[in-house]
């Protein structure tokens, strides 16, 4: 069973709502983005999404965009997010998905990519803007590898798509809760339920729903119908602010436990 598998399953013995985390790597270091996995970890986070920072994005808000700026900015590739992967992961019992745009991966090779994120312990690859009908030979190549590979699912996915997702996807999949890029938002998307509820027609894999999530009530209320939710953009942000503050660990662990329920605001 995969690290991934193992997760979730544990997640729903327990009866418990997960918590996936996002960050991108390089911002506002690699060496400051090893000591917040470390954090995310250490905090409770169940799942680490680890962000390769790029140049066009599509699907990101403004808030991951600056990150993704300054990240290139300091001269973060996808070869030091693997390294950065490589490095902490002995530390790191979370399992590990690995988020990127196609270019970075096809600019060094499926194999090379393929082969150095198994060697980091990486658990899951998603690829943004790869077409789910195009992404078969690409999944194939992770399997052997080990690795699952994720994929995207928004409210204007087609059963037809949802099904393909559902055959090839490991892991788990990240349902897009709206339209748009990824930001905050005060309350969960009035159709998210729904979303999921399609999805849980057609697959027997854990949902992650994401797009919007900031607070702690909105993993409750998703946690209702879904596996665990996903926070990006609002934790971004909280290392955006505290970046240069030599307490900025701290501020990552208090955000990620109050997310939980543990800590108060």
């Amino acid at each position: 069973m995969s690290r991934l598998a193992s997760t979730f399953d544990a997640l729903r013995r327990q009866h418990r709502t997960g918590l996936v985390t996002y960050v991108t790597a390089g911002d506002p270091s690699l060496r400051v983005s090893a000591d917040i996995l470390r954090t995310l970890d250490r905090a409770g986070a169940d799942v680490l999404e680890v962000g390769v920072p790029f140049s066009d994005p599509l699907a990101d808000g403004p808030v991951i965009q600056r990150a993704s700026e300054r990240a290139l900015a300091a001269g973060t590739t996808l070869a030091g997010v693997l390294d950065l992967i490589d490095r902490t992961r002995p530390e790191i019992a979370a399992p590990i998905v690995v988020f990127s745009y196609a270019n970075p991966i096809l600019r060094m090779g499926l194999p090379a990519f393929i082969e150095r994120a198994s060697r980091a312990g990486v658990d899951g690859v998603l690829v943004l803007d790869l077409p789910i009908e195009e992404a078969g030979a690409l999944q194939q190549q992770l399997g052997r590898a080990d690795i699952d590979m994720i994929f995207l699912l928004s409210p204007t996915s087609t059963t037809a798509r949802i099904r393909r997702a559902a055959t090839l996807g490991r892991g788990f999949l990240y349902a897009i809760s709206r339209l748009g890029v990824t930001g905050a938002r005060d309350a969960v998307a009035r159709d998210a339920r729904d979303l999921v509820a399609r999805i849980r027609a057609e697959s027997g894999l854990p949902v992650a729903l994401g797009f919007g999530v900031s607070r702690p009530e909105h993993v409750t209320e998703i946690g209702q119908w879904a596996d665990a939710a996903v926070v990006g953009s609002a934790l971004v942000d909280v290392i955006a602010q505290h970046r240069e503050a030599a307490d900025l660990a701290g501020r990552v662990e208090q955000y990620v436990r109050w997310m939980k329920g543990v800590v108060p605001a």
